[in-house]
């Protein structure tokens, strides 16, 4: 048992020994059975991969690059995946450790001008965080359709797939000056990600420890077995 298993499903155990999640539970609520390989596996058996791409300030571009930024990204959705999705997050600016940080330098600082200075930056901060400070997170996500044929008719030769078609769109997109993210440990991002969606407000004051997987299998002294269907 992992803690995918537990937020979102799947084989997950209870006391009693019997399988399945718990009626009126979060598992049973949720569409998300699991994430292998860094693809979403739905419970309806859809196959979802979901890319983080850093953006790109059009407007600062020349003429010149504006036009091979449009011509290399028509050139991508030629051939992308009939499903892709361009998904934008947007929320508030996180100004708590700046914040922080600046408390610090207030508490340090003997001078009592530049104390004033501090706090007096403090308080815009704090105001522009509360009003009109946001941030923006951008993300490209698609489904595995039958005509992308994997390999094996397995959930990790479909995984496997789903992230050739996400390095395509890294090196099409790299042409636009448009980095898409390969993170180390691509079930982590899936997981954070999807825990950030679900609880807007908890995931800004409450983080997921690194690492989660296993300490959670090492918690409950269980392994997983390799997925297939």
């Amino acid at each position: 048992m992992n803690l995918k298993e537990l937020i979102f499903g799947g084989a997950v155990r209870n006391a009693g020994g019997v399988g399945g999640a718990y009626r009126d539970s979060i598992q049973a609520w949720l569409p998300i059975k699991n994430i292998i390989g860094g693809v979403v596996v739905t419970k309806d058996n859809r196959f979802i991969k979901v890319c983080e791409v850093l953006p790109v300030n059009f407007y600062l571009k020349s003429p010149a690059d504006q036009e091979n930024i449009i011509v290399s990204f028509a050139s991508y959705l030629k051939i992308a995946p009939n499903t892709l999705q361009i998904m934008v997050r947007t929320q508030k600016a996180d100004m708590a450790d700046y914040v922080a940080r600046m408390r610090s330098y207030a508490e340090a600082e003997e001078n009592e001008k530049c104390r004033e200075m501090i706090e007096d930056n403090i308080a815009e901060v704090g105001w522009l965080g509360s009003s009109s400070a946001i941030t923006r997170r951008f993300f490209l996500a698609f489904q595995y359709e039958p005509q992308m044929k994997a390999k094996r008719n397995t959930v990790r030769a479909i995984a496997e797939r789903l992230n050739e078609e996400a390095d395509t769109a890294r090196r099409y997109l790299d042409v636009c000056g448009l980095e898409v993210l390969e993170p180390r440990f691509a079930d982590n991002m899936v997981l954070e990600l999807l825990y950030e969606i679900i609880n807007k407000k908890t995931s800004r004051r409450v983080k997921l420890p690194p690492g989660v997987f296993d300490m959670t299998t090492a918690v409950h002294g269980l392994y997983e077995t390799e997925d297939s269907q």
